[in-house]
């Protein structure tokens, strides 16, 4: 068996699953607090204004990893949604439906801290801008996927329909990607691509750092979200009544 399908099957393994993420979940939420204070930190205090924003692009520093982590969260949850549903791999199941919740708090971050940081740039809080509409939609996607998973009695039911729902949400992703370059709209084009990027490397390292914090936060999120559905749907498990007496993960 090649090393990535044994860790696929490991992943799939609840026990294993829930002890994997008992050793990292803490040394992930130190990352992540670390990098957020150090990332804040240069962002608000010391990177320097925008020579037309003023301090309002300070809002960047929060929106722009916001806007990129619903978009990849959203990616996430449906390929693990699709494994679910291919392979009725249970452990995948779990970890799309607790993704769910994450993204969408990440979206509705990106949409206020968007109209806040669209106040003094283009004179309002929202326009039907095709980037802000398509953002807008994927957090419906988001919510719908939560509320038809509750809407089932049965969870494998629930899991099952949320993720086919989520794997077809997936043709709005190119259109929020793409959508300052297919229409005229107010939003700007993307500051960093692979050809470059027009960003000052003093406003890009803290932008990169939040980045990478806001990864780590859902990395945590996610696996502890993970462990308490574990726990709740395999109460008579030994394992989870070995992990109870010994009172540790």
């Amino acid at each position: 068996m090649s090393r990535l399908k044994r860790l696929f099957h490991q992943f799939g393994s609840p026990p294993w699953l829930f002890q994997f993420s008992g050793r990292v979940v803490p040394w992930l939420w130190a990352a992540c607090l670390i990098l957020s204070a150090w990332g804040l930190w240069w962002g608000l205090f010391r990177a320097p204004p925008d020579y037309l924003q003023g301090e309002s692009v300070r809002i960047m520093y929060v929106h722009v990893p916001a806007a990129w982590m619903s978009m990849m969260i959203y990616l996430l949850m449906a390929l693990m949604g699709a494994a679910g549903l291919i392979w009725h791999v249970r452990a995948a199941e779990i970890m799309a439906l607790s993704s769910a919740p994450i993204g969408a708090a990440f979206t509705l971050l990106a949409l206020i801290t968007g109209s806040l940081w669209g106040r003094p740039t283009w004179g309002t809080y929202w326009v039907w801008d095709a980037r802000l509409t398509s953002e807008l939609v994927l957090l419906f996607l988001y919510l719908g996927v939560l509320g038809l998973h509750n809407a089932f009695d049965e969870p494998r039911k629930g899991a099952r329909a949320a993720a086919l729902l989520s794997v077809v949400g997936l043709v709005n992703l190119p259109i929020i990607h793409y959508s300052v370059n297919w229409w005229n709209t107010l939003h700007q084009p993307a500051s960093i691509g692979v050809s470059g990027n027009s960003i000052h490397p003093s406003m890009l390292w803290p932008l990169l750092i939040m980045a990478v914090a806001t990864k780590l936060f859902y990395a945590a999120n996610l696996l502890t979200r993970t462990r308490v559905r574990l726990l709740e749907e395999n109460p008579r498990r030994r394992w989870v009544r070995d992990w109870v007496e010994g009172g540790k993960a």
